[in-house]
């Protein structure tokens, strides 16, 4: 069974917990409490790869840019403050900027992985190819992507096949008829591995609901040779429950905390 360490919890958008999600302090927090991190990325209008989470810029830019991402040109994008939104307003983060991948990836380091996800579909691809290319610190051993969309994740492994690629999946079926218990269908284990047939992805990066999460499945995808990931964990009983089950990592927006609160239990 895998436990609560800087290698199996990866920071979610960075050590959102500590500093303002999906910025480079945010990231650079991970790295200098030794985790890996989760980060989105978005392509710009101008074709910039730059590193958001929501569809639209609005939320953490406190309102300054309304525009979707792949709307906003660079130029619309660069200056915007992603450090004073929220409970972060007029902290030490205030004026902080979007960062491009190109800033992230120096971050990279072996023994952790940078779990970069692409939001957009396919068309983001070669833009990610041509930049890696263009750099040396990120590699196979330490990046990995994860995408919803099943497309790009087969493009990725067409384009990038020494690079790993996960497919993230939700746990229910939001989008069908709630049942008499007023929850959403359950994704079953068979669909799960179907997705993941069809995607070719390397993994499964799943929603972590413990009533549908289980040690079956995640037995039955860690049998056709792939691995099993979750998200997002934020308390240490819940956490060492996916471990129980199989999963390989946890994604957490409080990794330093999780694991503080691990090793205080074992003493």
């Amino acid at each position: 069974m895998n436990e609560p360490s800087p290698t199996t919890l990866i920071a979610h958008r960075g050590e959102s917990e500590d500093a303002p999600e999906n910025t480079l302090p945010a990231y650079r927090t991970a790295v200098g409490r030794g985790f890996g991190f989760e980060c989105d990325c978005y392509l710009s209008a101008d074709r910039k790869v730059f590193m958001f989470h929501d569809p639209d810029l609005a939320r953490t830019t406190a309102g300054a840019c309304t525009k979707a991402c792949g709307e906003a040109t660079w130029d619309e994008i660069r200056d915007l403050d992603v450090g004073g939104w929220g409970r972060w307003a007029g902290s030490a983060f205030s004026g902080t900027k979007p960062a491009l991948l190109e800033e992230v990836l120096p971050l990279a380091r072996d023994g952790r992985r940078i779990y970069l996800e692409l939001k957009p579909g396919p068309e983001i691809v070669p833009y990610v190819k041509a930049i890696l290319a263009a750099q040396g610190a990120a590699t196979p051993d330490n990046l990995l992507f994860i995408a919803f969309n099943r497309a790009t994740c087969r493009a990725l492994k067409e384009a990038m096949p020494g690079f790993d690629a996960y497919l993230l999946l939700s746990s229910r079926h939001w989008d069908r008829p709630r049942g008499p218990d007023g929850a959403a269908p359950p994704v079953t284990a068979d669909e799960a591995l179907a997705a993941l047939d069809e995607s070719r992805a390397d993994g499964l990066d799943f929603h972590f609901d413990p009533a549908v999460a289980t040690a079956e499945m995640m037995a039955r995808v860690h049998a056709t040779g792939r691995s099993f990931h979750v998200w997002t964990i934020d308390d240490l009983p819940t956490a060492l429950e996916a471990f129980r089950r199989g999963a390989d990592t946890v994604t957490t927006n409080c990794a330093q905390r999780l694991l503080d609160e691990y090793a205080a239990a074992a003493t």
